[in-house]
């Protein structure tokens, strides 16, 4: 008898979660992945990507506009060191510029449109992120960011390759600047209220991981950006790592608070688990169960 491979360390990373106000309601941009990547291919996420090493460096943490120790204290994660807390704030700004062109910076010298178009050429053409920012002469604009929840995939990954413990955060998006997918990791992008994401999903015209489904959920409960950015300014980001088991022959993807999850204290609003049927992630009770002020467990 083999024994079974020990479960694969989660690669620290980070999203961010960008923000703003319309007719409808409060949108938040979301981005569709090429088809032909390894994991969560042509599903719609949110901006974000890994940790890499230059974002803890100190070329990067030299041009924050908090303390590594402010940023740290933000996280509410004693296990992990000010740089790396700095450096996942600096990973969540580099990807908004480098998957939709979002540049989250101060001060602004002159167009800030032009800065962020000139920015996401200069990531492109190979320059770092903290070159481009010392070049156009501008600084990461970390207080733009709030922690707003910690996805840690499940030991056995159900629509990816790789585990990835991932930091969400929320911001408003910047005005006067146009959100676009790079064509390259992403293919098209979406400005959509949490509501009408879920409802694309729900009649299959997008394809949705777990953590959007329950964070866009999460998400409807706020009328406008403000709302959802006070609210989570006044907690700490809860850890979700969902519990997977079968029942009944369908995979369950269980949330703290769920009887069935060692954490009994709950992190989300909603139901505390999803039923996967192929592709597709719903409560037990139904669709209108992602809205219910507190669904018991279905």
């Amino acid at each position: 008898m083999t024994e079974s491979a020990a479960p694969q360390t989660p690669l620290d990373a980070a999203t961010i979660v960008l923000l703003r106000d319309s007719d409808q309601g409060i949108q938040t941009l979301l981005l569709r992945r090429d088809t032909r990547l390894a994991n969560m291919a042509g599903m719609y996420v949110f901006p974000g990507g890994k940790l890499d090493a230059a974002d803890q460096e100190n070329a990067s943490t030299a041009l924050l506009d908090q303390a590594p120790a402010s940023l740290h204290a933000a996280l509410a994660e004693p296990a992990i060191s000010d740089r790396a807390a700095a450096g996942l704030h600096v990973a969540a700004l580099r990807e908004a510029l480098e998957e939709c062109g979002m540049l989250l910076a101060e001060p602004a010298r002159g167009d800030a449109l032009l800065d962020a178009v000139r920015a996401r050429q200069m990531l492109h053409d190979g320059q770092g992120f903290a070159q481009v920012l010392t070049t156009l002469g501008l600084r990461m604009a970390t207080r733009a960011l709030v922690p707003w929840s910690r996805w840690i995939t499940p030991i056995a990954p159900a629509l990816a390759t790789r585990r990835f413990d991932t930091r969400f955060f929320l911001a408003q998006a910047p005005a006067h600047q146009h959100a676009t997918h790079d064509n390259e990791e992403t293919t098209a992008s979406l400005w959509c209220t949490a509501r009408g994401a879920l409802e694309r999903y729900r009649d299959g015209s997008i394809s949705l991981a777990p953590p959007q489904i329950m964070s866009l959920a999460h998400l409807s409960r706020y009328a406008t950006a403000a709302q959802a950015l006070a609210a989570a300014r006044n907690q700490h980001p809860p850890t979700i790592q969902p519990h997977v088991f079968l029942q009944d022959g369908h995979q369950m993807h269980c949330y703290p608070g769920d009887p069935a999850h060692p954490v009994h204290e709950r992190a989300l609003p909603g139901p505390t688990r999803l039923s996967r049927d192929g592709n597709s992630f719903l409560p037990l009770a139904g669709f209108e169960a992602l809205f219910a002020d507190q669904a018991d467990g279905v």
